[in-house]
């Protein structure tokens, strides 16, 4: 027999063995799988049933407590409803790790798309992958906008940033409700914000260029430009913040940075609030500026009209969580000094 056919025999062997290996190892994934996929059902029917009966037993705890109980009767009742109140928490923690519908954002987007990651590895790289995404196109947004500002002042390119923000906005509303869906504490005005925003940039590239258009134009980019650079002074402060907490073990470690200034560093803080206000009165002196120009004559774009009222819900958003962070932040200041 030829040398050159002796060793493709052999290699052909060692590669046959290497297929059997490989097709009884795909064999007892398949069946781990099956496996994951039956104790996944269990565990969602019993945290379903312990739902139920933990309600029930509530209601038997209230009753029991209305009708005068001993001492030692209410000593026992006081524990069980102490472990009552730290047990819903317990089954989120729970849940956070088994497969779950999609909120109706989510279905309407992705349909029945199963989008809960089940290992702590993907749930936190598609958490920082987010948040590199986030900044990068914030660094983006900056430069297209300090572009159009200065150097060009063509409709064309207009479109294309208005379109980008469109993008980048949608995509943030479709990322963060995943994130939400494992786990993420994002709630309140940081989801609606993206929302309100995505729309305006959608109503900002279908507004026809003409004269209002043009009188706008400077003032929308200038702001843009202005936000965009806010919006990475923010995303670097946040991210230490939360680095340093997460590391103290003061934070979960799905909370992102979108979630709003949740740190100890006032000083930090202190520095971004006169960029911050001044951000949010921009908005709304776009605001007022819009709804004056929707008063003239020869105005005849529904544009201008909706435009301020979407600036004039960003101000009005931004600006009340901003007070009422600093004014739980200076709460919370107050109550550490007088310990």
């Amino acid at each position: 027999m030829a040398t050159g056919l002796t060793n493709v025999l052999e290699e052909w062997k060692c590669l046959e063995e290497d297929y059997q290996q490989l097709q009884e190892t795909h064999r007892l994934y398949l069946q781990k799988l099956d496996e994951i996929s039956k104790l996944q059902k269990s565990c969602s029917s019993s945290i379903s049933n312990q739902r139920k009966r933990l309600k029930e037993v509530s209601h038997c705890v209230i009753k029991k407590c209305s009708t005068g109980p001993s001492d030692e009767d209410d000593k026992t009742l006081e524990e069980i409803k102490a472990k009552i109140k730290t047990r819903p928490n317990s089954f989120s923690e729970m849940e956070a790790c088994l497969p779950k519908k999609n909120g109706l954002y989510l279905s309407l987007v992705l349909g029945n798309v199963n989008v809960t990651f089940l290992s702590k590895q993907s749930k936190f790289g598609y958490k920082d992958e987010y948040e590199k995404f986030k900044l990068y196109l914030t660094v983006l947004l900056l430069l297209f906008s300090f572009m159009c500002y200065f150097f060009v002042s063509y409709r064309f390119l207009d479109a294309i940033l208005n379109f980008l923000l469109v993008w980048y906005y949608c995509t943030l509303t479709i990322r963060e409700s995943i994130l939400i869906t494992n786990g993420s504490r994002i709630k309140g005005w940081w989801v609606f914000h993206h929302y309100v925003s995505a729309f305006l940039s959608g109503v900002m590239l279908t507004w026809p260029d003409g004269n209002l258009y043009k009188i706008f134009r400077n003032q929308f980019l200038a702001y843009s430009l202005y936000q965009s650079f806010v919006q990475c002074l923010q995303c670097y402060y946040q991210s230490g913040c939360l680095y340093r907490l997460r590391a103290l073990g003061e934070r979960h470690n799905m909370d992102l940075t979108v979630e709003g200034f949740q740190s100890w560093m006032w000083k930090g803080l202190t520095f971004l609030l006169p960029f911050l206000f001044f951000g949010h009165f921009w908005q709304l002196f776009n605001s007022v500026s819009l709804f004056r120009m929707a008063q003239l004559p020869d105005c005849k774009e529904w544009q201008v009209l909706m435009c301020g009222l979407c600036f004039l819900v960003l101000f009005m958003g931004n600006f009340s969580t901003t007070v009422a962070v600093v004014r739980q932040k200076m709460k919370s200041r107050s109550q550490k000094k007088s310990l």
